[in-house]
């Protein structure tokens, strides 16, 4: 059984890890990706990757602002950000 729609900063974390092992072509991917989290649903699942699509395309379309960083204080993490939603924008 699956847990409520709250997920965890760790389950988001290994849910963007797998999205990166599972790729759009991987058979039986949403399962695979529920087992990585873990303590979710497929459909928990789905619902989560169809919401952060959608993120996405809000970003992408400029209707979201990104943080203004400055440059010098820029830290590696918002540089894995940026290029995980690259990632999947190519998925």
């Amino acid at each position: 059984m699956g847990s409520s729609s709250t997920w965890t900063p760790k389950q988001n974390k290994l849910f963007e890890n797998a999205l990166a092992t599972y790729d759009q072509d991987t058979p039986d991917r949403f399962q695979k990706l529920a087992r990585a989290v873990g303590g979710k649903t497929v459909d928990e699942v789905k619902r989560h990757y169809d919401m952060l699509v959608e993120d996405v395309k809000q970003i992408e379309a400029g209707h979201v602002p990104l943080p203004n960083y400055k440059k010098a204080s820029k830290s590696h993490n918002c540089m894995d950000e940026e290029q995980r939603l690259r990632n999947l924008k190519l998925q």
